[in-house]
């Protein structure tokens, strides 16, 4: 039996309103006969679409699915009645959430296979790591970066691919830094600009520091890479920061990098949710990362 496109637009319009009662008296229709509409969609495609919590209407994934094809269906009927130019591609969509302190490079060299494809929409979405494991669990998100794994938790089925790896260096200016120095000596001479301490760079500097016996000066704690770029180039302390965030920089000299190496890496993760429908740009996207090279 074919799709009814009717109650296909029915169920769009309420997954956008988010309330059947106001989608009822925009379209002009009673509560119940919107409700019937929908109920005949969810037979013909074998899924329930929503589920109720409370009083609101939340989409479940095969909902969720559904609203992406129905979301690419009308908005090419809208093209194509407005331009009459011929068949125009569905586009779809690929939602990433990504911690707000995670490489800007990183991310961009990550997306880069689908960011210049024509049917595909990349929404970017940046939070803190429990925004976007709630964005994840409620499908909103298709898969979140971040730089450590998720708490593991069996009632939660995160799946976690390591997707990259980089190395740390600390910088300066050259009025500050001494390439040379060892760093137990910049340790203890020089003020510092570290990740805040949840992160998991901060947590293997600090080990660092303990292992030689110092106490480090913290100049500021930041969890935003351009802000710890802004401040390492205005002279406020030495930078614990990936080579890459700071390369105009040092590839111009005002900034300079210690030759010995902390030994310190930034890993990156992907993290998607274990899904019956799965985002197939997703799986697209992680058998692309196997040994690229994003930080480049």
């Amino acid at each position: 039996m074919p799709l009814n496109y009717h109650h296909l637009r029915y169920f769009w319009a309420v997954a956008h309103e988010g309330n059947l009662t106001r989608t009822a008296q925009r379209l002009n229709l009673s509560q119940s006969a919107l409700s019937v509409q929908i109920k005949q969609l969810e037979d013909r495609l074998g899924h329930a679409l929503f589920e109720r919590r409370g009083r609101q209407l939340h989409l479940t994934e095969a909902g969720r699915i559904a609203l992406d094809h129905a979301d690419a269906i009308f908005s090419t009927g809208q093209e194509l009645v407005a331009t009459l130019t011929g068949p125009v591609q569905n586009r779809k969509a690929l939602r990433v959430g990504a911690l707000a302190t995670l490489s800007r490079n990183f991310q961009i060299g990550f997306l880069r296979p689908i960011l210049s494809r024509l049917d595909v929409e990349v929404i970017l979405r940046s939070g803190s790591p429990t925004e976007l494991l709630e964005g994840l669990g409620s499908l909103n998100l298709d898969m979140v970066l971040m730089n450590r794994p998720p708490p593991d938790d069996s009632l939660t089925p995160y799946e976690t691919h390591q997707i990259g790896q980089q190395d740390v260096s600390i910088v300066g200016t050259p009025d500050r830094i001494d390439p040379d120095s060892p760093i137990r000596e910049l340790l203890l001479d020089q003020p510092f600009i570290l990740p805040t301490t949840d992160s998991s760079v901060r947590t293997a500097f600090d080990a660092m520091a303990s292992r030689l016996s110092v106490r480090p000066q913290i100049a500021a704690e930041v969890d935003d890479m351009a802000m710890m770029r802004l401040m390492v180039r205005e002279d406020v302390g030495l930078a614990l920061v990936a080579p890459i965030v700071v390369k105009d920089e040092l590839s111009s000299g005002r900034l300079k990098e210690a030759k010995e190496h902390p030994l310190i890496k930034e890993t990156f993760f992907a993290v998607t949710l274990r899904r019956r429908f799965p985002n197939p740009l997703v799986q697209d996207l992680l058998e692309r990362s196997t040994g690229a090279a994003f930080l480049s």
